[in-house]
């Protein structure tokens, strides 16, 4: 540990500076990792950007569904933006140094834009489900402040939590190592890294997320039970087929990030190593944002035409 990078209080030495390790246990694959990266980084600015375009320009879309869509992809591009750049610079720069303040500002900004991530996810099932289950009334219920309302919620809803778990976090003494062996700031890494008893540190990390997280995601099991009964009991299998054809795109990104993140967050503490949780955040942090736009636009037979709407207007 580098003598800058510590201070001693009362004879314990406290880390002011942090060094993530990222992947710098593949010394030969930088130039390979710096270029997989800014590709995905650039397709996923790219893809939700397009859907941000067309949900607000394209008369046909001003629905609901794609008001949320269009949320959902400011989102993930800000979702992203915590930790790509900062892989990036890290590679490039071959300088993985990154003070506390730092640290703890990308933690809280993940954090909080991972509870925005579940309270939409919510949000649009509830959207589906009165979209399917009260059709006749869906106009009035979505209506515009509504729906403005949700959004908004969404986005503000885990700020105060999530910036009371960072300052907990960051309220402990680290003196073992500086050296978080992930690619960015994250809980799991960062607690192991805590001097003495961290227990009580886990114990509140788990209470929260089973309040951002879990709670959000019964709203969804709840709202897919009964999207699910009264898709069966639709008489055609044309209508059963087009009304689940709605929302399996955002069943499909749901499954996506939550079981993985579930699996990192949730797991016991002496089941975590860093190679797996690398590889479950790469899966829920980059990956999934970058199949989202994917998985929205060629599932969605109205987002299709109006992406070539918009490609032959230009």
């Amino acid at each position: 540990v580098k003598h800058e990078e510590l201070k001693t209080v009362d004879n314990v030495s406290t880390v002011m500076q942090f060094v993530l390790l990222g992947f710098s246990d593949l010394p030969y694959l930088q130039g390979f990792l710096f270029a997989v990266f800014s590709v995905v980084y650039i397709i996923i600015l790219i893809g939700n950007s397009l859907i941000i375009a067309i949900s607000s320009m394209d008369p046909a879309l001003q629905k609901p569904m794609y008001f949320f869509l269009a949320n959902f992809s400011s989102l993930e591009i800000c979702y992203i933006s915590v930790t790509v750049p900062r892989i990036l610079f890290n590679i490039e720069m071959q300088d993985r140094s990154i003070s506390v303040t730092s640290c703890a500002t990308q933690l809280c900004f993940f954090l909080i834009f991972g509870t925005t991530e579940c309270l939409l996810l919510a949000v649009m099932s509830y959207d589906r489900y009165v979209a399917i289950c009260n059709p006749l009334h869906y106009i009035l219920i979505m209506n515009p402040t509504k729906c403005t309302h949700l959004a908004v919620g969404s986005w503000l809803g885990g700020i105060p939590v999530q910036i009371g778990q960072t300052c907990q976090i960051f309220s402990l003494h680290f003196c073992s190592s500086n050296q978080i062996d992930h690619f960015f700031c994250d809980i799991p890494p960062i607690l192991k890294l805590a001097c003495g008893d961290t227990s009580m540190h886990e114990l509140s990390v788990y209470v929260v997320v089973m309040v951002v997280a879990a709670l959000p995601f019964i709203l969804v099991l709840t709202s897919y039970s009964k999207i699910i009964a009264t898709i069966l009991r639709l008489p055609t299998a044309k209508g059963r087929a087009k009304a689940f054809s709605t929302c399996s795109s955002h069943l499909l990104v749901v499954v996506l990030f939550y079981g993985s993140a579930t699996v990192t967050y949730l797991r016991p503490k002496s089941m975590h190593s860093p190679g797996t949780d690398k590889l479950l955040s790469l899966f829920y942090t980059v990956v999934t944002p970058m199949f989202n736009p994917l998985i929205y636009s060629l599932r969605n037979k109205e987002v299709i035409v109006a992406l070539k709407r918009l490609f032959l207007k230009a």
